[in-house]
């Protein structure tokens, strides 16, 4: 873990942006960018100090402010609504013309992240641990898809698991709402501003979060290491459920994945593609360079 460090409240706000951004899109986690950010560590203890003593501790909300940290998740969340914000409306537009692009320049993501993280572990949990967790990547493309119109429900169970995700550093919220057909729909509703579908998969996120945050924490406190490394594996596993030429009539396994030159649903843009990919790898490197506290 990186060491922690003096962080001000400007770039607090910044990687909550960031944070925002990676998890609009089914490409990155935003726990990668806390990770890779250096705040990963704070994030994780943080959210695990709410549990039943915080309602007692609701009678001082001056101990209550410090005892959680609110100042930290105030500018942190406030920076995610904001990339959140920002980036939902193009994300929509750039997936009903460029899937193919965008697909491609958020593979170029992942595996610039599995590379981010895997540098700062042994070879040997990569080793027996990373090839687990890529099988169980692949076996994303068998997940069955919701089928017909999601309700409350729906959405709030995955937010439930997708915040999960989230906390990860490996997996991307965003992702598993794709996996789980959810996708497009919260896309959209954060696009339309749809107060029930948004109050329903925030009710879940919430929920999530208590449930899955200590959990997560002890894990990384006895088991970083082999934890890490299989989700790395995952991460590596799941590129295939972002090839950016797929069939969307196939409902999963190998079968819905194309060749470009059998790409259908509009242009293959294959030259982008491959442009994008290493831009997408390109600039998550660069923003590991500039991760110094300012």
């Amino acid at each position: 873990m990186q060491p922690q460090r003096k962080i001000s409240g400007k770039g607090i706000f910044g990687r909550g942006m960031l944070m925002g951004l990676a998890e609009v899109v089914p490409g990155v986690s935003g726990g990668t960018m806390a990770f890779i950010t250096g705040i990963y560590a704070e994030l994780v203890t943080t959210i695990a100090t709410f549990g039943v003593r915080s309602l007692v501790l609701l009678r001082n909300p001056r101990l209550f402010y410090s005892h959680h940290n609110l100042s930290f998740l105030l500018l942190l969340g406030g920076g995610m609504v904001v990339g959140v914000g920002v980036f939902a409306q193009l994300m929509q537009y750039l997936l009903s013309s460029y899937q193919p692009l965008v697909w491609a320049f958020f593979s170029g993501v992942i595996l610039m992240s599995a590379g981010v993280i895997g540098r700062q572990l042994p070879a040997k949990f990569l080793v027996i641990y990373t090839p687990l967790g890529t099988v169980l990547g692949v076996s994303l493309l068998w997940l069955p898809a919701a089928t017909g119109e999601p309700d409350a429900l729906h959405f709030f169970l995955g937010g439930a698991v997708a915040v999960c995700a989230w906390l990860l550093p490996a997996i991307s919220g965003s992702y598993v709402l794709l996996a789980l057909g959810l996708y497009a729909p919260v896309i959209d509703a954060l696009a339309g501003l749809n107060y029930e579908v948004l109050v329903s998969l925030g009710m879940g996120c919430v929920v999530g979060l208590m449930l899955f945050a200590r959990l997560l924490g002890w894990l990384l406190r006895r088991c970083r290491e082999p934890l890490l490394s299989l989700l790395i594996g995952f991460m590596l596993g799941s590129l295939f459920k972002l090839w950016p030429w797929q069939d969307p009539l196939q409902s999963g396994g190998w079968s819905g994945l194309l060749w470009p030159s059998d790409y259908l649903a509009g242009e293959a843009h294959i030259g982008g593609a491959i442009v994008m990919c290493l831009a997408g790898a390109f600039l998550l490197w660069l923003l590991t360079r500039f991760t110094s506290a300012k």
